[in-house]
C-alpha cells in the first residue's frame, strides 16, 4: 500500500465532530433557491426536511455539481452530514477508497493504492442573497508521484517525465473558494465565484461529483479532455442563474497543477471560458462550454488550447447517465476529440451496476522523441462495466464493495506496445463519510 493506515484515517477527522448529526440527502438541494433566512435552524430536523420545497414546487430543477456546474435535481447521488452554527449551515462528506487494479499487456501494471476526498461546505443565506464557502481536500499527494495504473491515460508529469498509462495524484487542495449570490427577482440570481483553488465554467461536473460515475473506481481516460481544469490555481467566475438556465464566464489560470501537490500555486488569470447550461426539468441538465487556455500542459509549453465541450445528463434517483463530447484544439497543433458515455443504476437500495464507454484520439502515448510513433494520433476505445454493494455502517457512514472490468480497442499499430485487445480489472472497498 502506498498509504499507511494512519494517513487513510485522517480522512475521518473532518467528520468526527458531526458523527451524531442527522444525515441529509442533498441530491436534490437547490442551495441557490432555499430561503434559509426564515428557517429556525436550532429546531430543524434535517433528517426529514424537504430541501427541494420552494414556493410549492416538489422538485428543484437542478443541484450543484463541482465548481459552479449544474446536475439534474433528481440525480440523487450526493449526501452529507448536516450541522448548523448560528446562521450558517454546514455540510460535510468524503471517502477513502482502498483499491487494487490490474491491467495486462506489455504496458499493463498491477497496484494497490488509496484515493481520498473530503469536502466541507458552509452556507449562509440573507435577505439579499447568500454566501457559500467551499473546500475540498485529498491525501493523494502522499502517493508516489507517478500515481496509479490507468491504461491509455495521459497528462501531466512525474519527475519531469510524461505520465502515460497512469492517473496522477490529485492535489491536497482541490478547492478553496467562495461564492456570493444576489437575488434579482423571479428566483434569479447574479453570482460571483472564485478563490485561490477552484474550477472555471468549463465542461461537465468533474467525474468524482457526477452521479453517473458515483460508484466507478477508475477515472476516465478522457479526464484531460473534459474536467482536467477542476483543480485550477486562480479562478473568478461571474454568472446569471435562473431555475432552468445559467450563463457564466470565467477568468482563470490555464496551467494545470505541477508535480508539487502539497502547496498552493501562484494564482493567475491568463485564460477564459464561457458556459451555458439548461435544466429544463429535474431529470435533465445539459451544458456547452468553450475555453481559451494558455499553455495548460507542461509537455506542450508553447501551445495554447481551445477547448469545446458539450454534455447531457439524466437523473431520476435510481438511473444517472451522461453523454459528452470534447474537442481540444492545440494552438499550434491538431484538434483531438473525445466521446464519453457513462451510467449508474441503483437496482436496489444497496446494489448498483455501472458502466462507461470512452473513445479518444490521443497523440501522447509515445512521449520519447526517438520513438517512431512519437506524436502520432491513435483513436482508442475503453469499455468498462462493474457492480457495487453498499453496506450501511452508521447513520452517517457506509462501506461500498465493488469491482469493474475493462476491455480496450486500439489500432493494430499499438499491438506491440499494448498487446492485442488488452483488458483490466479493479476491485475496491470504499469508506463513505456522510453517505
Amino acid at each position: 500500500m502506498k498509504y499507511t493506515a494512519t494517513m487513510a484515517a485522517l480522512c475521518v477527522v473532518p467528520f468526527a465532530a458531526p458523527a451524531m448529526a442527522q444525515e441529509t440527502d442533498h441530491s436534490q438541494m437547490d442551495h441557490g433557491q432555499i430561503d434559509h433566512a426564515t428557517m429556525d435552524h436550532a429546531t430543524m430536523d434535517h433528517s426529514t426536511v424537504d430541501h427541494n420545497a420552494h414556493e410549492g414546487t416538489a422538485d428543484a430543477a437542478f443541484q450543484s455539481g463541482s465548481g459552479t456546474s449544474r446536475l439534474p435535481g433528481k440525480e440523487g447521488a450526493n449526501h452529507g452530514v448536516m450541522l448548523t452554527s448560528g446562521d450558517w449551515m454546514i455540510m460535510a462528506h468524503g471517502n477513502a477508497s482502498f483499491q487494487y487494479t490490474d491491467h495486462n499487456g506489455p504496458r499493463g501494471d498491477a497496484m494497490s493504492y488509496v484515493t481520498t476526498m473530503a469536502m466541507v461546505m458552509a452556507q449562509r443565506d440573507t435577505d439579499w442573497g447568500g454566501i457559500t464557502l467551499k473546500s475540498m481536500l485529498s491525501l493523494e499527494p502522499a502517493m508516489d508521484a507517478r500515481g496509479y495504473p490507468n491504461l491509455f491515460a495521459t497528462g501531466e508529469t512525474a519527475g519531469g517525465e510524461a505520465l502515460v498509462d497512469r492517473q496522477h495524484p490529485h492535489d491536497l487542495f482541490m478547492e478553496l473558494a467562495a461564492q456570493v449570490h444576489v437575488n434579482v427577482g423571479d428566483n434569479a440570481q447574479v453570482f460571483l465565484y472564485g478563490g485561490p483553488v477552484g474550477e472555471p465554467a468549463l465542461g461537465p461536473s468533474a467525474f468524482m461529483h457526477r452521479g453517473s460515475a458515483h460508484n466507478n473506481p477508475e477515472p476516465p481516460i478522457t479526464h484531460h479532455w473534459f474536467d482536467s481544469s477542476h483543480i485550477t490555481y486562480g479562478v473568478v467566475t461571474i454568472g446569471y442563474s435562473a431555475p432552468k438556465w445559467q450563463l457564466e464566464a470565467s477568468a482563470f489560470r490555464g496551467a494545470e497543477p505541477d508535480e508539487r501537490r502539497w502547496n498552493i500555486e501562484t494564482p493567475k488569470l491568463d485564460s477564459w471560458s464561457v458556459r451555458a447550461t439548461i435544466t429544463p426539468t429535474p431529470n435533465w441538465a445539459a451544458q456547452v462550454s468553450y475555453a481559451k487556455i494558455k499553455q495548460p500542459e507542461a509537455l506542450h509549453p508553447n501551445e495554447d488550447e481551445g477547448r469545446f465541450t458539450a454534455s447531457a445528463h439524466y437523473g431520476d434517483g435510481r438511473l444517472n447517465g451522461m453523454v459528452a463530447f470534447s474537442a481540444k484544439n492545440r494552438m499550434p497543433g491538431d484538434t483531438l476529440t473525445a466521446w464519453l458515455a457513462e451510467a449508474d443504476y441503483a437496482a436496489t437500495d444497496r446494489i448498483s451496476v455501472f458502466g462507461r464507454f470512452e473513445n479518444v484520439a490521443n497523440d501522447e502515448l509515445f512521449p520519447d522523441h526517438d520513438d517512431p510513433l512519437h506524436d502520432q494520433k491513435f483513436r482508442v476505445s475503453k469499455f468498462q462495466v462493474g457492480a457495487a454493494y453498499r453496506l450501511p455502517l452508521t447513520s452517517w457512514s457506509s462501506m461500498t464493495l465493488g469491482a469493474s472490468g475493462s476491455v480496450y480497442a486500439a489500432p493494430s499499430a499499438l499491438d506491440a506496445a499494448y498487446g492485442k485487445t488488452p483488458t483490466g480489472f479493479t476491485v475496491f472497498a470504499r469508506l463513505n463519510f456522510g453517505h
